[in-house]
């Protein structure tokens, strides 16, 4: 029986254990998203021993209740695998993402004596119940939120949309593909889920070199390659400074910073729409550069990051600069937009009553 798991498998164990090999030695993950990773590659080789097991009992008439425990562990652990996902990739994700998970597992559990989602028959075939399809449509809405999630966390670039798409159009396989393909599709259920997560995952350390790992924006690299790139089409500029850091890490220390700094870019991605991009170029500096966006649309984005930074604690000085025919030199754009920002700055220390030099 080890022998045909492994002969059936072996894609699948290859995929996981590279997997756990390229978490040990990568340096651009912390280590509660690595532990959470991990706990993601055991869940689907767990998960691929039950379905095996489950096969290989499908023709014992006389093991039906394993099979109707292994099928209720097999509906349960889709929606489980995603939360995981959410919970993982999605920064301050709350365990409640799981709840929906745990109702589907207990009412597949009582599937198994009652059959309202699926009946194991007498001949080991099997049945849908009335709520035969809730497991799909669990799973469903969770690849959604995922999906949704990923997005809104995004800088909205090809480089993040891609890997999305992939990861989005292979977990939608595995809501579509067991009606088309049947049973057979079960066999290689959790390959496809560990050929996408691995992915995705290699998709996400080469986006690390242009993005920041402290904020999620783009980075200082990323920025200068972009304003390079067809320079005609950026018609606007946002500098963005925060408000009082170096009191903030003085008196509070440095892990209280970078939760400033990561909350204010938070707010920044909220802001932004299409064709919208917003960098971290240094310590607490960001920009936005905006391409092909009208000015009524740059003081509508401003606006937003203004309401979103006032639903925190924390302040910062926004400059802008604006070029309706695209043909200012970014350069110049730029300069102008920093010394709006400066002097928002400036007025705000004065209002302070203290020396910006010193805060």
């Amino acid at each position: 029986m080890i022998k045909e798991y492994i002969l059936q498998n072996w894609p699948l164990i290859l995929v996981l254990s590279a997997f756990a090999i390229a978490l040990h030695i990568t340096v651009f993950l912390d280590k509660q998203t690595i532990r959470r990773l991990y706990v993601l590659i055991a869940g689907v080789f767990l998960l691929s021993l039950v379905v095996f097991t489950e096969f290989e009992y499908a023709a014992h008439t006389d093991e039906r209740m394993l099979r109707a425990v292994l099928m209720a562990i097999r509906y349960s652990a889709t929606p489980f695998i995603v939360a995981q996902l959410i919970y993982t990739l999605v920064k301050k994700q709350s365990w409640y993402i799981f709840i929906p998970a745990i109702v589907l597992t207990v009412i597949d559990t009582v599937s198994i004596f009652t059959g309202i989602v699926f009946r194991v028959e007498p001949d080991n075939g099997f049945s849908r119940g009335v709520l035969g399809y809730l497991p799909f449509v669990m799973a469903g809405i969770y690849c959604v939120i995922l999906v949704y999630l990923l997005l809104k966390r995004s800088n909205m670039k090809w480089m993040e949309i891609v890997p999305i798409s992939f990861l989005a159009f292979a977990l939608l396989s595995q809501l579509v593909f067991p009606f088309i393909f049947k049973g057979d599709f079960s066999k290689i259920f959790c390959s496809t889920i560990a050929v996408a997560l691995f992915v995705y995952y290699v998709f996400e350390i080469l986006q690390q070199t242009k993005k920041d790992s402290l904020t999620g924006l783009l980075n200082r690299y990323a920025y200068h390659a972009d304003i390079c790139n067809n320079p005609e089409e950026i018609t606007a500029l946002i500098s963005i400074d925060m408000n009082g850091l170096k009191v903030l890490n003085d008196t509070e220390g440095h892990a209280a910073g970078d939760e400033a700094l990561a909350t204010l870019a938070f707010c920044f991605r909220r802001a932004l729409r299409s064709r919208q991009y917003g960098y971290r170029i240094g310590g607490d500096e960001f920009v936005i550069l905006c391409r092909k966006t009208s000015e009524q649309d740059l003081k509508a984005l401003i606006g937003r990051i203004e309401s979103n930074v006032s639903e925190t604690k924390y302040r910062c000085a926004i400059g802008y600069s604006y070029s309706a025919d695209g043909k200012t030199p970014v350069e110049d754009i730029l300069r102008e937009s920093d010394m709006m920002m400066y002097a928002a700055k400036e007025r705000y220390y004065t209002e302070c009553g203290r020396d910006r030099r010193h805060v």
